[in-house]
């Protein structure tokens, strides 16, 4: 099943449950604006190449639109369409002053050199810089996207409306970045994995984690797991999956992945058939790589009591019924991975104030927004006696639906 399909469905269940008027309901899942520009560039060879460059805005009732800006070859608008409107519920779930958006280019980063990138970006954010800003849409990196690419942007949107750090986050420190930023959605993930531990008793300390995908989040999610006492009994990536029942040494596998580029050969866990991480015997699993992994085939294999979404869409409905049938409790990706966007508000506030944190103040303040949003979650749970994906939905699109009825727009 597609993202935007199964994003639509939990709406509508969310809508459901909170008997939203048929119209608002309509009026909160239409975009606000869809943008899309053709962005040609000479190559380092001399010839032209165009590529399409998008931008999904998907509502704004709360705030300022967020989301990434993903390089990548294939494009599905229709997906774009469903993380722009997850970025929505996600970003009022967290209970952050925005709305949602997401956007990128139609191309292969890897193909392109750096200074091919460098020109893409900039006539690309000449396209779009009056349709973003800072309190109007606020991009940041995904698949494809760093750092680099936002400093580019950055300065792109300041020749024409002065320095402006706060258009984009994610930017590296040097140019207003947020310390912390980095290690921000694995950090969550440990937050909000502790706060549902908690609920059932039990701590991070022991139990046994399986963790699928190894790239920013998957890699901060097992260090900071294993700092915690947190067992890492399986992990993988792009190039391959490892074991150990003992527990995998984390910092030793940090730094194989990052001299060889992922976990393949590393001498510290049995190589596996990556297939069968999510079935691997555990007490959790994280899935932290692609979305529609867990679904109706490999869903009833799954030896895991919890699951904590630190992917986007991980786990397709038909999965979700099997799993909540075999008393699997899912913690839904639009709370479990919003330390990034979390951490990115904090990063767009010290830029407005022209103030900036030290570490210790940006770890503290992400613990209590997650510390919080899982209460919040928990409550709509009780009030509409449902799961923990259905709490979460029913509390970010609460919150748009009362900003949209009291700005008027109420249709």
């Amino acid at each position: 099943m597609n993202a935007l399909v199964a994003t639509n469905r939990n709406f509508k269940r969310a809508a459901k449950l909170l008997g939203l008027d048929s119209k608002l309901e309509k009026s909160l899942l239409i975009p606000f604006r869809e943008i899309k520009v053709e962005c040609t560039i000479p190559k380092d060879d001399g010839t032209l190449a165009s590529f399409v460059g998008f931008r999904v805005q998907h509502d704004n009732a709360r705030g300022p639109m967020k989301g990434g800006i993903r390089y990548h070859p294939e494009v599905d608008p229709d997906e774009v369409n469903a993380l722009a409107q997850l970025m929505t519920w996600k970003t009022a779930v967290a209970n952050i002053p925005y709305g949602g958006a997401k956007g990128g280019i139609g191309c292969n980063p890897g193909e392109l050199s750096v200074s091919e990138l460098e020109r893409l970006t900039r006539v690309f954010t000449q396209k779009i810089h009056d349709l973003i800003g800072i309190h109007t849409d606020v991009p940041a990196p995904d698949m494809g996207t760093g750092p680099q690419t936002m400093a580019w942007i950055l300065d792109e949107y300041s020749k024409f409306h002065g320095y402006s750090p706060a258009v984009v986050t994610g930017k590296p420190v040097d140019l207003g970045g947020s310390l912390g930023r980095d290690a921000a959605t694995g950090r969550g993930v440990l937050f909000a994995t502790e706060a549902l531990l908690k609920e059932h008793g039990k701590t991070i300390s022991g139990q046994r984690f399986v963790i699928q995908g190894f790239g920013n989040v998957g890699a901060w999610a097992a260090q900071l797991i294993s700092d915690q006492g947190g067992k890492i009994v399986a992990v993988s990536d792009i190039t391959g999956a490892i074991k150990n029942t003992k527990g995998l040494d984390i910092p030793s596998l940090l730094k194989h992945a990052n001299e060889h580029k992922g976990v393949k050969g590393f001498h510290g866990g049995d190589p596996i058939d990556p297939k069968s991480i999510l079935v691997e015997d555990c007490d959790i699993l994280i899935p932290a790589a692609l979305g529609g992994v867990i679904n109706r085939e490999n869903a009833s294999d799954i030896k895991s009591k919890f699951i904590i979404e630190a992917a986007n869409h991980p786990t397709d409905p038909e999965a979700d019924e099997i799993l909540s049938k075999k008393g699997v409790v899912i913690l839904p990706d639009i709370f479990a991975n919003s330390g990034g966007v979390t951490v990115s508000y904090f990063e767009w506030v010290q830029n407005i104030q022209g103030f900036m944190w030290d570490e210790e103040k940006v770890n503290n303040e992400l613990r209590n927004y997650m510390t919080r949003g899982f209460k919040d979650v928990k409550e709509m749970c009780k009030t509409h006696n449902c799961d923990l994906r259905m709490g979460a939905f029913t509390l970010g699109v609460n919150r748009v639906a009362r900003a949209t009825v009291l700005r008027g727009w109420g249709a």
